[in-house]
Formats: C-alpha cells, sequence, structure tokens
C-alpha cells in the first residue's frame, strides 16, 4: 500500500480530522494521554495479532509519540499470547508486528517494550495431546484455553502486578463483539472512571478505548493512514479477506470469549468441525497449508462420538474404567455412559511420525516452520516412558524422529524407564503364565525400585493398594467383574492376598 492509496498521508492528519464512534480520534488520544499521566501504574496491551488489538496499539503508540519525551515516565509493555500451535501466517505477522515495535520504540524514545508469552513446557497443545493423551478439545473440554492462553497472560500481569502493586490492562474489547461481551464490560465498569475491575485478577484494572466502535469503524481507521510507526495495516487486512475469518482474541480470563467460531487462532483447534479460516487461506493460495489441515481434521474426526473408541483408551489415566448417567431409558433409569481415557498409545506414536512429517515437507518446500518445539519432544519422550496405562518400553520417539530427519536429536541422558523391551516381553509371558497383568507388575516393581535403600519405607503399602485397586483386564473383563459381587469378591481376595504378601516381606 503506497503513500498515495490513504485518504491520509500521515497518521497525525488522519488524527487530527477523522471522527469514529461520535467522537474525533484527537479527543481519544488526549484521553490516552490523561489517563496515561494521571499515575504510575504501568499499562499491559494485550496484542492477538487481530484488527482490534492493532487498533488499540496504534492509538496508544500515536498518542506516546505526541507527548513530550519528559512525560514518558512509565513503561508500557505490550504482551501477546503465543500457544505454539498458532495458524503459521498469522504467527509471522504477529512476530514481525512485535520486532517492529520494539525497533521503532527504541528509536522514538518510547518507553514501549513487546513480550511474547508462552504456554509453561510442560503445559503446551503437544505434550498433552500427544504425550498425556488428552482428546483434542471440544465445546464441553476445553482444556487448551486455560492452559495455553490465560495462565502464560495472567503469569505475566501478576509478575507485574507484584513488581508495581497495581497495573492497568488495556483492551481491544468492543461491545459489538457479543451480548455477552457487552454484560461483561458494563458490568466491571467503575463508575466516573475509564477504568474497569478485571473480572479475576487482584490489582488488576482494564481500559478499553475502543469499546464503542463498530468493526467497520476498526478497518477505517486501520486502512486510513500509515501506522504511526511506519508501514501499514495492508497484510492484516488481505489475511482477513482471505480467510472469512476474524482473529482469535488476547484471552486473560474465563470471561473472554475463546476462539471455536472459525477465527484465527491455533490451527489445531477442533472445537469446531471445519476450520474456515485456514480452508480460506488455502482457496487464495496458501495450498502448503493443507497437509496441516488435513492433520487438524484427522484431530476433530476422533472427538465424534462415534469414533472414541478407536481412538482412546478404555482405562482414565488414573488407571479406572469410568461411568457416568447418561439418557433416561424407557424403564426410567439412567443408562450408564462409558467416559474413555487418553489416546492409545499407538494413535499417538502415528500422530507424532505425521506432524513430523509433514513438518519436514514444508520446510523442504520452502517454508521455514516449526511444528512442534524440540523441548516439547524431551516432555512427550519423558511421558510416553512413564505413561500410567502403556509404558513406552520401546522408547518408541528417538526412532520416530529419526525415520523422519534422518539424525538423532540431543536427547537427555540415562532418559529411558527402568523397563525395557526384553522386559516388557518377559513380563508378558508371566502374565500368560500366571494372568498377573503386565503392566500391574511393572507399576510394583516400580515402586520398590522407587524406595530401594531407604531406611523408612513409608506409604508403601498405601501405593501398592492404589495400584493393585486400578482396573486391570480388557474392558469386558472389567464390566464381567463389576457386574458380579461375586467375582468382585473373589478378585478382591486376589488382590487383598497380593497385599498381605507385601506386607509379610515388608
Amino acid at each position: 500500500m503506497t503513500t498515495e492509496s490513504f485518504i491520509y498521508s500521515t497518521h497525525q492528519s488522519m488524527v487530527d480530522d477523522l471522527s469514529i464512534a461520535g467522537r474525533r480520534l484527537s479527543e481519544v488520544t488526549q484521553e490516552i494521554q490523561s489517563l496515561y499521566l494521571s499515575d504510575q501504574r504501568p499499562w499491559i496491551i494485550g496484542f492477538s495479532g487481530g484488527k482490534d488489538s492493532t487498533t488499540i496499539l496504534s492509538l496508544i503508540y500515536h498518542a506516546l509519540l505526541t507527548l513530550p519525551k519528559e512525560k514518558l515516565s512509565k513503561q508500557i509493555y505490550v504482551v501477546s499470547s503465543d500457544t505454539l500451535v498458532e495458524t503459521p501466517v498469522v504467527v509471522d505477522m504477529i512476530l514481525s508486528v512485535l520486532n517492529t515495535i520494539n525497533k521503532h520504540a527504541l528509536i522514538d524514545h518510547l518507553p514501549i517494550t513487546a513480550h511474547p508469552v508462552r504456554p509453561k513446557p510442560d503445559q503446551t497443545f503437544w505434550v498433552n495431546l500427544l504425550g498425556r493423551g488428552y482428546p483434542a478439545p471440544t465445546q464441553s473440554f476445553r482444556w487448551c484455553t486455560e492452559r495455553m492462553k490465560i495462565n502464560p497472560v495472567s503469569d505475566f500481569i501478576l509478575d507485574k502486578v507484584a513488581a508495581f502493586g497495581e497495573v492497568v490492562v488495556v483492551l481491544g474489547s468492543r461491545s459489538q463483539e457479543s451480548a455477552s461481551r457487552a454484560q461483561v464490560i458494563a458490568n466491571h465498569k467503575i463508575e466516573g472512571s475509564l477504568l474497569s475491575r478485571h473480572t479475576s485478577l487482584p490489582n488488576a484494572f482494564t481500559y478499553m478505548p475502543i469499546a464503542t466502535w463498530s468493526a467497520d469503524e476498526v478497518w477505517e481507521y486501520l486502512l486510513s493512514a500509515p501506522c504511526p510507526w511506519t508501514g501499514n495495516n495492508q497484510q492484516l487486512f488481505e489475511l482477513y479477506k482471505g480467510s472469512n475469518a476474524g482473529e482469535c482474541p488476547l484471552v486473560i480470563d474465563t470471561s473472554t470469549p475463546s476462539c471455536g467460531n472459525s477465527r484465527f487462532g491455533c490451527w489445531t483447534c477442533t472445537v469446531v468441525t471445519h476450520d474456515k479460516a485456514i480452508e480460506g487461506l488455502i482457496q487464495t493460495g496458501e495450498t502448503w497449508m493443507q497437509p496441516i489441515l488435513d492433520f487438524r481434521n484427522e484431530l476433530h474426526h476422533s472427538t465424534l462420538p462415534e469414533n472414541k473408541s478407536t481412538y482412546r483408551n478404555y482405562k482414565r489415566r488414573m488407571g479406572k474404567v469410568s461411568y457416568i448417567k447418561g439418557d433416561i431409558t424407557e424403564n426410567n433409569d439412567n443408562q450408564a455412559r462409558h467416559v474413555p481415557g487418553p489416546y492409545w498409545m499407538s494413535v499417538r506414536t502415528k500422530w507424532m511420525q505425521q506432524l513430523l512429517q509433514i513438518e519436514k515437507d514444508i520446510c523442504d518446500s520452502g517454508h521455514d516452520i516449526e511444528l512442534i518445539q524440540k523441548d516439547e519432544l524431551q516432555q512427550i519422550r519423558q511421558l510416553w516412558l512413564r505413561d500410567p496405562n502403556e509404558p513406552d518400553w520401546s522408547d518408541s520417539l528417538p526412532a520416530i524422529y529419526k525415520s523422519v530427519y534422518g539424525k538423532d536429536l540431543n536427547w537427555i541422558v540415562n532418559d529411558a524407564g527402568a523397563f525395557t523391551e526384553p522386559d516388557a516381553k518377559l513380563l508378558y509371558e508371566i502374565e500368560e503364565e500366571y494372568g498377573a497383568p503386565a503392566e500391574m507388575v511393572m507399576k510394583l516393581i516400580e515402586i520398590e525400585l522407587s524406595l530401594t535403600g531407604l531406611s523408612h519405607r513409608k506409604g508403601i503399602l498405601n501405593k501398592i493398594e492404589t495400584i493393585l485397586k486400578q482396573d486391570w483386564g480388557s474392558l469386558e473383563d472389567i464390566n464381567n467383574r463389576n457386574s458380579s459381587p461375586e467375582r468382585q469378591n473373589v478378585y478382591k481376595a486376589k488382590l487383598d492376598g497380593l497385599k498381605q504378601r507385601y506386607e509379610d516381606l515388608g
């Protein structure tokens, strides 16, 4: 976009002339400046890379740019949530904007710094889904939002609260986004103030300067003049046109609407049936993204009720088979519905192979991309080796990685678990001969190994009892046993006998 294609040749001329939502932009600028100068509370700008947060960032950057330098006494932090599974083209654009802000804020002597925040290493999408076997997110089990979005941003905000006492979080929320969002904004407004109380974080307040703007007015502002830090928003506009989608807002609490309505956000999002954003990008020429869309669609396929038993273990991660009350039957009885557990290890290893292959193929085609981080692979390997239901005795992840990339990672030394593949073979032979489940025997031995050499092995019997009380055997065996008091008593007697042997040996 050239200077000639703007309505205004400079950002300042637009601010001097344009009115939006019934107010002159110059008045909005003065409001921002007045609030900034009113106290020493630092500001945190929530930046998602979308049109609304870009507008907020632009308004504040310009407001500070036109203040006398001696009055720029407090810091403004631009915080952006990088879930590590954002739509690739959106990630590139966000990082470009953050780098530009950091560069030009130094040139313009503004107290603004941009900071991407990420989930904790053990709480990323792939560590939970491939490592722990969590099912892909759904409307009823959207485990990703808090771990990957709310917590990283909240931790950043709370860190600043601890350092400064109070902070002001500036958001691009608009009342026209939804009726529920308008209600949240109204409920937390402080009467007689430009600020609202944060819905969950103590000593944090929110400021929403474009709460009354419409989407069309946002675009009018973004496209009428150059950015105050130079450049333009044409790429952002083209991205919206190509994807037929809105942005995923920066989520700072549970009241903020998360993604799921085919918006820009995580390319792995399975809350919706179709990812219209990526589909739109592919239709407009980004065909290299087709493999990740196909992979995302398979994740969604695994969430369909009729497919759960194919993809997921019949036991939960705690080793028990679970049921919940379901529909009312003709006899007015609540029908028990089986609740499946984590993805089978075979599913996880297959998906890991596919994901790494997709990553390599995309990189080989000329796109620099990392779909899964190296430290995530280390975390996943640890979780596989010690999986509560299906320990990866063959330590398969290094072999999977090498089969795709033809080289080894710098895997952590002595990372293997207590058992190897030959051990597994021996335990399965014992299971076949004596009927003692191999996984149960493995867990009992692991307890012994973990307490070897300790003079006081406090709590060992409780740990043993916990393992013995887990559900062992096939789903059919477990159901038959649970449905028959006589079989249940026989099984319990066997477990009590095992526990007594440990007590005698203790």
